[in-house]
């Protein structure tokens, strides 16, 4: 049989990749003043050159820039758009189960938009010109991360008077997010993946139960999120593959949430119009295969390989788990990942590059072995 034509793939990966050390030395010394910004975005661009040609060699059939260029997974992106800053906090918005990110938040400032110049775009023109023919996929964050940073997470949320009526948000927020996935197709883009750790939060029954008492129904939040979603997703064109990545915190190999997705199953995966959901599933805090009962005629890419440690599943256990997950949804619509990125923060996960490499060959030789489109 021919391979897989369309995006999720068989194998493939959540994005994002270790930073070399060569290009972590330089951005410590761009931190530092001691290069310049043009000298740190040429050691950038070899970087990526020389990790798209290993995508490549790995037989990966779609290509990213590893995030190679971010400090974070989420926060370059939003602190992008318009009437969005990013400000210096006493903690992360998060606990992490160990070592802390550096702290950092968003606040809505003005009115939400996409700029025309937001440095994405230059990002992954660059990047699909390092691709050559291959697919270019690109990672961004879900909308519903800048409402959930800046609205549900933050203790003191004062909303400016456009956003007193929290519909014009939701409808600022959809339309920023349409005109970016206008832009990015319109610079090529056909393989776009939004990142989301709000619905392992939702997941949670602790996070559940603090947001509750702080008085807010994330039943209702999900179904707004949802929403929004699909009215981006309604607007896009019929070429473009959207999936949706979903984690419960990745950092430095840690965690922050815990819990199955029944709490959002029936909402997010019976309800969210994306055309496949990267779902983490490396370890028990995700919970069973049973909510994916829930799934219509989205692909699910089930990340059974753990990238926050370096030792090697054994084949035989994730094609078990396979099998288990095709009860609820057929093997036709399952696909093979890592359960995140290598690297969802510049500092990266406690493995090395070596061993990155090690679980994404893992990943195409089981998929090779249980599909015959792989």
């Amino acid at each position: 049989m021919t391979a897989k034509k369309n995006p999720p793939f068989r194998y493939d990966i959540v994005g994002s990749f270790l930073r070399p050390a060569a290009l972590k030395k330089q951005r410590a010394a761009a931190a530092r003043c001691e290069i310049s910004a043009a000298a740190l975005r040429a050691a950038e661009d070899a970087a990526i050159r020389d990790l798209v040609a290993k995508e490549k060699a790995a037989g990966l059939r779609a290509v990213t820039d590893g995030e190679l260029r971010r400090r974070y997974w989420h926060l370059d992106f939003l602190a992008g758009l318009a009437g969005v800053e990013e400000v210096g906090a006493a903690h992360w918005s998060v606990a992490f189960k160990g070592a802390q990110p550096k702290a950092a938040t968003l606040e809505i400032r003005d009115r939400i938009d996409f700029p025309a110049d937001h440095p994405f775009l230059a990002h992954f023109r660059f990047l699909k010109e390092a691709a050559g023919g291959t697919l270019a996929k690109l990672t961004i964050p879900s909308p519903s991360m800048l409402h959930l940073i800046c609205c549900v997470r933050a203790e003191h949320y004062a909303p400016i008077a456009r956003y007193a009526d929290e519909r014009a948000l939701y409808a600022d927020i959809a339309a920023a997010y349409k005109k970016a996935v206008q832009a990015f197709y319109d610079a090529g883009c056909r393989y776009l993946q939004l990142d989301d750790t709000s619905w392992g939060e939702f997941c949670d029954a602790e996070k559940r139960a603090a947001y509750k008492a702080r008085g807010f129904d994330l039943d209702a939040i999900a179904r707004r999120y949802v929403a929004v979603i699909n009215e981006i997703i309604a607007a896009k064109p019929a070429d473009l593959t959207i999936t949706m990545h979903i984690c419960r915190g990745n950092f430095r190999s840690t965690w922050f949430s815990s819990g199955g997705y029944e709490p959002v199953a029936e909402t997010l995966f019976g309800g969210c119009h994306v055309d496949g959901f990267f779902l983490e599933y490396d370890s028990e805090r995700a919970g069973g295969f049973e909510p994916l009962r829930f799934i219509e005629d989205q692909q699910v890419v089930l990340g059974l390989v753990t990238s926050k440690s370096p030792e090697l599943e054994k084949p035989a256990d994730i094609i078990a788990r396979i099998e288990e997950a095709a009860r609820y949804v057929p093997l036709a619509q399952l696909c093979l990942s890592p359960q995140c990125g290598f690297s969802s923060t510049e500092e990266g996960n406690l493995l090395t590059e070596e061993d990155q490499w090690q679980k994404i060959a893992l990943i195409r030789e089981i998929a090779e072995s249980v599909w015959q489109d792989a």
